[in-house]
């Protein structure tokens, strides 16, 4: 593809403000800073970025010392997908554990909180909150992301995130539009299908979106799955039907649009990134996400040039992409003249507070709290791409700091449960896991370990789908560090 020249010229800058990629480092690189001074309106953040809020803080001056109204966009979801808290688990629950709650204004208080912290860190737009029904018990992806498999419940719960973090002054993304609940394949790795009719599309997935849209959610994410009953060819992120006709039209949705990664599988391996960039713009979306995976200066000007050379082609509408990078600068100019953090009183406990509402503890009546320091056996399924492997998980830190000695080992597979007995030795067993109802391994090591150990203590840390077990039985409704700090009080009575 031809390589244009570095320009101003108004078709060039309206094929960078599309774009929101990412980058390495904890620092801003010379070409991201470069590409800001040509018209890159956006920048998106991950866990390899942040080191801790001081230096999330220099790192968005130097991007705003370059363009003041760069939006500044990051992946924090609190729960199990936290960016910033990525080495040590979120503060906050996630979204499974405010929905079983079920306490609006909590979900509220808690959105505020995270978003006053995002703030002060200069991140004025975050790619959340999951409005996905999660319908499906087998989905790998969504699961305790969503609030849960009732819809209405769902839907109350994204118009109070939505309504909370927007009032720190944070847009709010909804996603993954219309609603990536009852898939069992996740997008990052191939395609999804949803294969249900349009009824129950309008009144299951759709309804949380419209309850965001009300809030008045400043941007919504598309997501890369296939729905028959409302595009039989198309993805929803490149579905002219879905995004324009379905989300624009029939929903009345305004704000900005923005795809879910591009560079993801069910998109990059049947299209490539820069044809899939041009068919969700010319679909309806506002801006691209890339840089989850790939993240360097060619991605940029590779998409950069697919665009331009789309609407010198006449495949893409000049007037489509230039109404694209101007709702992008819309958005840029509400964060600027949005709240700011001084303005939401801080809540430093709201967090924890939410992770002990969310517990469900089955035979509390007749446990007596450990006063010994326990081995801790984690049953660790592989991490999925959103929640990454390198935040950590479970109750063995907090139990350390509640009952020091606490011994802990992780386990997976067919042996995974004579593992745990032999490394536990004499010591009480505390076995943590994620999901069990979706992992028959874990199913077989938990069987192994009560038939051995009738006295086993279970914390289900995922889904809470498989029957309560184990002489105390604990479901947290997420992996975050305050559900496993909760938790952990509950076992060693403090």
């Amino acid at each position: 593809m031809t390589t244009f020249a570095r320009g101003t010229d108004t078709l060039t800058r309206d094929a960078l403000t599309v774009l929101q990629p990412g980058f390495t480092g904890t620092a801003a690189p010379d070409w991201l800073l470069r590409r800001l001074g040509e018209g890159l309106a956006s920048v998106g953040l991950f866990g390899r970025n942040i080191a801790s809020p001081g230096q999330l803080a220099a790192l968005t001056a130097q991007l705003r010392a370059e363009r003041d109204d760069v939006l500044v966009a990051i992946d924090e979801e609190g729960g199990d997908v936290t960016r910033l808290e990525v080495r040590t688990g979120s503060s906050f629950p996630g979204n499974h554990a405010l929905g079983a709650v079920d306490d609006t204004e909590l979900t509220r208080q808690v959105a505020a909180e995270l978003g006053r912290r995002l703030a002060a860190c200069g991140v004025n737009l975050n790619w959340a909150p999951s409005a996905d029904v999660n319908s499906n018990p087998a989905n790998p992806v969504i699961g305790v992301r969503s609030f849960g498999a009732d819809t209405a419940l769902a839907a109350r719960h994204t118009a109070a995130y939505v309504t909370g973090l927007q009032s720190a002054g944070v847009a709010a993304c909804t996603k993954h539009f219309p609603g990536h609940g009852d898939t069992a394949v996740d997008s990052h790795h191939a395609l999804p299908r949803i294969d249900v009719g349009p009824e129950v599309l309008a009144e299951r997935e759709l309804t949380p979106f419209r309850a965001a849209i009300a809030a008045g959610t400043r941007a919504v994410m598309s997501a890369h799955i296939l729905v028959p009953a409302l595009d039989p060819e198309h993805p929803a992120t490149l579905s002219h039907r879905i995004v324009t006709e379905l989300l624009r039209g029939d929903l009345g949705y305004d704000g900005l649009i923005v795809t879910d990664g591009i560079e993801m599988q069910a998109v990059a391996a049947t299209y490539g990134i820069e044809r899939g960039s041009v068919l969700a713009v010319a679909a309806g979306a506002d801006a691209i996400c890339v840089g989850g995976g790939l993240c360097d200066d060619e991605t940029v000007r590779r998409l950069r040039d697919a665009l331009v050379s789309a609407v010198r082609s006449g495949e893409l509408p000049e007037e489509r992409l230039a109404d694209a990078a101007h709702r992008v600068r819309e958005l840029a100019r509400w964060t600027a003249s949005a709240g700011r953090p001084g303005e939401v009183a801080a809540d430093d406990e709201v967090g924890l507070r939410a992770a002990r509402r969310a517990l469900r503890i089955t035979g509390a009546e007749t446990f007596t709290p450990l006063t010994e320091a326990p081995y801790v056996a984690a049953l660790t399924p592989v991490a999925n791409f959103a929640v990454g492997a390198e935040t950590p998980w479970g109750v063995a830190a907090e139990l350390t700091r509640v009952l020091p000695g606490t011994e802990t080992g992780s386990f997976a597979g067919e042996e995974a449960g004579t593992q745990a007995l032999a490394a536990a030795g004499a010591r009480r067993i505390v076995a943590v896991v994620r999901d069990e109802h979706r992992h028959p391994w874990m199913t077989t090591a938990l069987d192994t370990l009560l038939s051995a150990r009738p006295d086993t203590i279970v914390v289900e840390m995922g889904v809470p789908q498989a029957t309560p077990r184990g002489t105390l039985h604990i479901a947290t409704h997420g992996a975050a560090r305050v559900c496993g700090r909760a938790a952990a009080e509950v076992i060693a009575g403090v």
